[in-house]
């Protein structure tokens, strides 16, 4: 088997996660990696015995490449998967897709008239709880699923935003919770629900006054199946609780699982998880097994290194796109739809109406709103 030719663009922290997975995936070759800034091309180049350069089109022309990670920070996405679809290489990127919708809709039409794939890492949708869940959910176990839930309780400090120049600015990160630390939670909510018809949202920062974007969000929502939902996501709980999903069904039944412990975690940097479990969960099932579901979830984490496992099997199933010329499991359109939910929370704060759905582009000065409200952190500072 002829192995895909693979590359990294963007050689920030989250880089070392898709190198190791290239490198530990049979059907895949690492071959080079790029960053502007060349020295950060040079550190990856160097631990992995690759080539480094600082011109995507260059790196992946002159090396043949079938395929590329995109791994820069979210604002820079669209620009790198444009490069890359235009010299022919299928494309993979970090979540989220981009920061607007107007970056999404030019990154999957450059992708479409290259004829590439384009898929976006939602690596939670392999955690053990969560596929059980879907299971569950598809042999019709919980009846038609009414309301689906999500609450993420976090926290980050001032230290973690001075880990890296671009985090917590409106142009550099392109917005806070929703944007960067629950996407994934977002994603699983949608995929899990099915496609949303309104929100109402609110947004604001309770408790980080050095910092632009969100801490903290809340929305509403209707789906188009007619079930109903709701997520609550935080930066501004100290210490941090939990990431909890949560799906009822009309049987009266609900399947639950937690995504995410308490602990702070950042992506290239945490070297423990806490494990992804079924917490709750009222389908009738055998005595012990709810705990035995829980010890086996538990050891998944303990004996693969949840860092790169996770990520392994998604970059697997992008590289089987590529060979078997199918759509990935989280495609371009697919990640759009994440950030068309935070864009709603965001635009239904500055008009104060629920936001119907899909959402077209916006493009103007205020960012989709995200710059014309005074979050109440920097109200109090300013008294």
């Amino acid at each position: 088997m002829e192995k895909i030719r693979a590359g990294i663009i963007g050689c920030g922290k989250i880089a070392r996660t898709h190198a190791l997975a290239y490198q530990a995936l049979e059907e895949s070759e690492l071959i080079a990696a790029s960053d502007l800034n060349i020295a950060n091309a040079e550190r990856i180049g160097n631990e992995f015995n690759i080539q480094a350069y600082s011109d995507v089109q260059k790196m992946i022309r002159e090396n043949g490449l079938n395929a590329v990670s995109v791994c820069t920070p979210h604002p820079a996405h669209k620009d790198m998967i444009v490069a890359a679809a235009e010299a022919g290489a299928h494309v993979i990127c970090e979540k989220p897709l981009a920061p607007n919708l107007k970056d999404c809709d030019e990154a999957i039409a450059a992708c479409d008239k290259a004829g590439v794939k384009l898929a976006v890492i939602s690596q939670r949708r392999y955690y053990p709880p969560v596929q059980r869940m879907v299971k569950a959910i598809n042999e019709g176990k919980i009846g038609k699923p009414i309301i689906g839930t999500m609450e993420v309780l976090g926290w980050r400090s001032p230290e973690y935003y001075l880990m890296d120049g671009w985090r917590g600015k409106w142009k550099e990160e392109g917005g806070g919770v929703m944007v960067n630390q629950t996407p994934h939670q977002l994603d699983l909510l949608q995929w899990i629900m099915g496609d949303i018809d309104e929100l109402f949202g609110y947004w604001d920062n309770f408790n980080h006054p050095t910092v632009e974007v969100e801490d903290t969000a809340l929305a509403v929502l209707r789906f188009k199946n007619g079930s109903i939902g709701h997520f609550f996501v935080s930066n501004s709980v100290n210490p941090g609780l939990w990431g909890k999903i949560r799906i009822f069904g009309d049987k009266g039944t609900v399947v639950s699982a937690q995504v995410e412990g308490g602990s702070s975690f950042v992506s290239g940097v945490t070297t423990k998880v806490e494990p992804a479990y079924t917490d709750l969960w009222t389908v009738q099932t055998e005595p012990g097994e709810l705990e035995q579901w829980k010890l086996s979830d538990t050891e998944v984490f303990e004996t693969h290194d949840p860092m790169t496992y996770f990520h392994r099997l998604q970059i697997a199933d992008f590289l089987g796109a590529i060979r078997e010329n199918r759509k990935p499991l989280v495609d371009g359109r697919e990640g759009r739809k994440t950030v068309e939910m935070f864009v709603a929370v965001y635009r239904s704060q500055r008009d104060g109406n629920p936001i119907k759905f899909p959402l077209q582009d916006e493009s103007d000065d205020s960012y989709d709103g995200r710059r014309s409200y005074q979050p109440i952190s920097r109200r109090k500072a300013a008294c």
